[in-house]
């Protein structure tokens, strides 16, 4: 089986193992009851502030008028709720994705080598300073040419295209990195990177498309203004089940790479099986005698 193809369906098995599961649950738990603790101690005051700021507003001024004269009524007291809602989303979404990366990408790593590299040695740094640095100075080369191809956004095929292909690029740089940080040595990472860089790309680019899934779910202002308290915990477990996955498929893909490496497997195209590593008994077929 093609490794690209084996190491995706073993991401998705790896997906129901318990742990897995409740680690995707995990981060969410933790920011469901900071936010529910925060709501409890400064909704009143917070939605207070913003009906304030309406009334001080000359644009609500006129909005609200323009209700009235529709039959609306007064819809501040619905409004400064929604608006509330609307700031502390994106903040109650990115403090869930820093407890995914803090928590589940390190325990994923030693779930996949506990289990099925058990034997593959350790000759990384492991350093979180390398680390952090590796992702702070990619995530700024993705944020950089996002700027730049801002215009290309502009014609419709390609706002679909470009912004994925970044995140992906992004995704297989950051993820792989993470993955063989603790396994790889400094030219063992540089090798299998260049080696496997079409396969780890699209890898990025798929997950990347996976991650616009709470979008969709989201996409109705109506319907996320209604149901916002099952639609904000289902998209931010939606979030970190696609973490999962996507820290799963790369670790499987880089880990057994890697072994292949070091088995002294001829290099072949990154798409085509590895069979030393997943039939080790090949091996042991014994060698034709030598002809006088």
């Amino acid at each position: 089986m093609p490794l690209f193809l084996d190491s995706f369906w073993r991401a998705a098995a790896y997906c129901l193992h318990p742990r897995v599961i409740l680690l995707s649950l995990l981060p969410l738990v933790i920011m469901l009851a900071v936010s529910a603790a925060l709501g409890y101690f400064f909704w009143g005051a917070a939605v207070a502030s913003i009906a304030t700021w309406l009334d001080a507003s000359s644009i609500w001024a006129v909005v609200s008028g323009w209700l009235v004269q529709l039959g609306g009524g007064n819809v501040r007291g619905i409004i400064a709720p929604l608006l509330l809602v609307l700031a502390v989303t994106p903040l109650v979404v990115v403090g869930a994705l820093l407890l995914v990366a803090l928590l589940m990408t390190p325990a994923v790593l030693r779930l996949v080598a506990e289990r099925r590299f058990p034997a593959l040695e350790r000759r990384g740094a492991n350093s979180m300073l390398g680390a952090a640095l590796w992702s702070l100075g990619n995530t700024v080369l993705a944020l950089f040419a996002l700027v730049l191809s801002l215009p290309l956004w502009l014609v419709p095929p390609l706002i679909l295209i470009v912004p994925p292909l970044i995140w992906g690029w992004l995704n297989y740089r950051v993820m792989s990195h993470d993955a063989l940080d603790l396994h790889a040595t400094r030219d063992e990472r540089r090798t299998l990177l260049r080696q496997h860089r079409m396969p780890l790309l699209a890898i990025g680019v798929i997950c990347g498309y996976l991650g616009a899934a709470p979008a969709v779910v989201w996409a109705s202002f109506t319907l996320f203004a209604v149901a916002f308290p099952l639609l904000l915990p289902l998209g931010l477990w939606i979030y970190t089940l696609v973490f999962a996955f996507s820290a799963l498929w790369f670790t499987h893909y880089v880990l057994a790479a890697l072994q292949a490496l070091r088995q002294g497997v001829p290099e072949a195209p990154p798409w085509t099986a590895i069979e030393p590593v997943l039939k080790p008994e090949s091996a042991a077929v014994p060698a034709l005698p030598h002809e006088p």
